[in-house]
């Protein structure tokens, strides 16, 4: 777990991760709907060159039932390169797994065997109400002084749902990272600018709102999350928020510039009530202002954050007939962006819109105005686009988790939301399957990779979701240095 030397997969900088080594090895989160199976870690292989290439190669079974797991992460990563870091000489070596309807933590060790982990220790619901006072643990990331969860929930209720610390070492639950939420109460994504001591936080819904999919009511009611939270990381304290209108529903994913320099950072909105569209924000530091406007608790020294919209993808006109019944009052299919990731150069910008089956690519150099560059369709709510590997075959599901290489050449993407959610708008199942993209680096474009398709029985009857790439991938590392 200590090394003499600084893990070789840290890099100091987003600049050096651009000559990373290209992956070996997909890891991949399974879950079994019916919750009469264990979920499973699956790992693929995606070494081109290999006899396996493309295939699972491995398989790691949790002990339980019924954890539908979710955005698993790394125990360490770059950021323990950041000077004010405690642990400089730990290694990537762990994955910390979440179990979003069970609350359990899972901790699987890589290194002996990066094919086949092994299941090391096991953080139970209990554990993680008793000492940080939360339930159902939807996001892992690796911070310099310790792994950080995100969760839905709160220890015996609904909410506040918010962060919870684990010990980089022992895995030990250290406790509720909030010292003073204010008026924080749903919770989702964070993630931050580790340089200039800011944490940003997203909001989806307590558990209730979520766990049989989404509630029309709590919808047209405007009750789902539609607020951006700006935390003094150092002191752990809520400084700002920023409400995006409360017809814009679900502000889910961050991605922060990578370059520890800028202070800006896309957030996706799964849907707008008023026209079932959807879009992309950028949150951007105004320096110099910070006159206490309305949303800004204590304000901020340097200047106030604001939240600008950048991209509106429009719902797309349907024949009721080929709508679930969720849709059919609408006559129209929403994109639902349900994910998004930005390459470690911060130069592309990848929107999963999960109900239209599409991922599109933005050349964001200028993060204020995005050009489009490139768009796949797979799957989709009416298109049931196939992939090239199996033109025959009309997939269920659309490009939803998304994962980008450090190199920024190849991403890669699952087609399972939520197992409810999957449910409601693909009500003749969803299946399972992954995809790999090649990207080209110089102007932009995708291509999908024929070779690359893993799916259906491949996953041994399971839905899949999050991917975490061998050595770290575009949403796993934070750096200090530019």
């Amino acid at each position: 777990m200590t090394r003499w030397t600084p893990d070789p997969t840290f890099y100091a900088s987003p600049r050096e991760a651009l000559t990373a080594p290209a992956e070996r090895l997909a890891y991949v989160a399974a879950f079994d709907r019916s919750a009469t199976r264990p979920d499973a870690i699956a790992v693929l292989d995606t070494d081109p060159h290999s006899p396996t290439y493309a295939k699972v190669v491995g398989w790691t079974d949790l002990p339980h039932t019924g954890d539908e797991l979710h955005h698993f992460g790394w125990n360490a990563c770059s950021s323990a390169l950041c000077p004010t870091a405690p642990h400089p000489h730990v290694e990537r070596r762990y994955l910390i797994v979440p179990g979003l309807r069970s609350s359990r933590l899972y901790v699987l060790d890589t290194k002996d065997d990066p094919r086949n982990p092994v299941l090391v220790k096991e953080i139970p619901a209990e554990e993680l109400a008793a000492k940080a006072g939360y339930s159902r643990p939807h996001t892992i990331h690796c911070g310099p002084d310790g792994i950080y969860v995100s969760a839905l929930g709160g220890g015996s209720s609904e909410g506040p749902g918010g962060i919870a610390v684990l010990d980089h070492t022992t895995f030990e639950v250290r406790g509720a990272w909030e010292r003073d939420r204010g008026d924080q109460y749903l919770a989702y994504d964070f993630w931050w600018h580790l340089t200039r001591d800011v944490l940003v936080s997203s909001e989806w819904g307590t558990p209730s709102m979520i766990e049989n999919g989404i509630d029309p009511e709590l919808l047209v009611g405007r009750k789902y999350g539609h607020r951006i939270h700006f935390w003094d990381l150092a002191k752990r304290s809520l400084v700002q928020t920023v409400d995006l209108g409360d017809q814009y529903q679900m502000p889910l994913e961050l991605r922060p510039a990578h370059d520890p320099r800028k202070e800006y950072g896309f957030v996706g909105v799964v849907t707008s009530v008023e026209d079932l569209s959807a879009s992309v924000w950028i949150w951007h530091r105004e320096r110099g202002q910070s006159s206490g406007r309305s949303g800004v608790a204590a304000g901020w020294s340097d200047g106030d954050f604001n939240v600008t919209k950048v991209i509106d993808i429009p719902a797309e006109p349907a024949d009721t007939a080929d709508l679930p019944p969720a849709l059919q009052p609408f006559g129209a299919v929403p994109p639902l962006i349900t994910d998004i990731d930005l390459s470690v150069d911060d130069r592309f910008l990848y929107v999963s819109c999960w109900g239209t089956g599409e991922l599109k690519q933005y050349d964001v150099s200028d993060p204020f105005h995005p050009r489009e560059t490139g768009a796949i369709r797979l799957g989709g709510i009416v298109g049931r686009v196939a992939h090239p590997a199996s033109p025959t075959e009309r997939l269920a599901g659309g490009p939803q988790m998304v994962e980008i290489s450090r190199d920024g050449r190849r991403v890669y993407v699952t087609n399972s939301l939520y197992g409810s959610w999957d449910d409601q708008f693909y009500p003749d199942g969803v299946g399972a399957w992954m995809a790999k993209i090649d990207v080209d680096t110089e102007t932009g474009g995708m291509t999908l990779d024929e070779r690359f398709f893993p799916h259906g029985d491949d996953f041994r009857g399971l839905r899949v979701h999050q991917t975490r790439l061998q050595g770290g991938d575009a949403s796993s590392d934070s750096y200090c240095f530019p």
